[in-house]
Formats: C-alpha cells, structure tokens, sequence
C-alpha cells in the first residue's frame, strides 16, 4: 500500500486502481483511491454482469478489480497499478501475458508481522489469519515476473519505476488490453 500510495503521487502516467471489497471499512477508512467498499449484493451484481477482471475471497472477504476502470487507464495511455493478491496476479497474467507482475516483498517475516500488527483495526483472528496466508503468499514470489524487498519506501519505488520504464521501452512490447 506504502508504494501505491507513492505512485499515485507521482506523474500522471501511473493509474492506481482501487480495488472493491466486501471488507467493512477499517476505523478512518473511506472508499475511494485504494478501495472501494460495497454490499455483498452489489458485488455478487458486478461479478454476474462480468464488471470485475478479477476477484477472490481473501480473508472471509471479496475482492475484485473493476474492468472498466482498467480499460479507461489503458485507453488513456497510463501504466496500470493493480493490487491483487497471489492468485489474482496469476489469474491476470493468464489471460493478459502481457502483464508485468511485481512481487513486493517485506525484508523478512518478522517485519511483515510488525508492519501487520502494527496496523491495527482486525480482530485477533483476523491478524493470524493475514500472517498465516502472508506466509504462504511469500513462497509464491518466484512465480512473479520481478520481486522486490521493501527495506527502504523510497527505493523500492524507484526499481518499480525502473522495471515500468525498462518494460516500456522493450522492442516489441504489445500494449495490455482488456476484453
């Protein structure tokens, strides 16, 4: 989320998509850049009329990424950021091998778990849960495309940048659609 929030605040080449969530908002939470918050009902619609590129039930919550704002940024001609998770990130890689998959990584489990906990806003269930996928998700870097520890904000967000850039500039390199 750290390096999201950093992109977002960057030139306007990046589109940070917000995800939509059946999650209920965190205290100080609001839906709008990051996530966007809905009933079940409306997100059961959205996957029924086809309106999500992806979706997944991660920690006892739907979540998916709205189809039309991908196309929108695409059609602008903007890099798009996408937040998914594992299984998400396979998923869109499957039907859009065009996709560059970044895996964020904490500098070591520990530090996940201090950056986790230190969040506050999820029931003790909640936090264990999280560390216990978190871990599993971890094993999964090598399928992404890159990875890339996150020791020092800053830093990490220049590499993205680097690979965004380096990506862009490769001979051939076919632009991502979105049926």
């Amino acid at each position: 989320d750290s390096v999201r929030a950093h992109l977002k605040s960057r030139p306007a080449t990046y589109a940070v998509i917000a995800t939509t969530t059946t999650r209920p908002p965190r205290e100080g939470e609001t839906s709008g850049d990051d996530l966007t918050f809905v009933p079940e009902r409306d997100f059961e619609r959205m996957l029924a009329q086809g309106e999500l590129l992806e979706h997944a039930k991660v920690y006892a919550y739907d979540y998916g990424v709205p189809k039309a704002q991908v196309r929108a940024a695409l059609a602008a001609g903007k890099h798009v950021i996408l937040r998914t998770d594992v299984q998400g990130a396979r998923y869109i890689k499957s039907i859009e091998p065009s996709a560059v998959t970044i895996f964020i990584a904490p500098p070591s489990f520990e530090e996940l778990k201090r950056r986790l906990l230190s969040r506050g806003g999820d029931s003790k269930e909640q936090q264990e849960l999280r560390l216990r996928i978190a871990e599993q998700e971890m094993k999964s870097a090598p399928e992404f495309d890159y990875t890339i520890v996150n020791d020092d904000l800053e830093r990490c967000v220049r590499e993205v940048e680097k690979i965004i850039e380096s990506e862009k500039a490769r001979p051939n390199r076919q632009p991502g659609r979105i049926a």
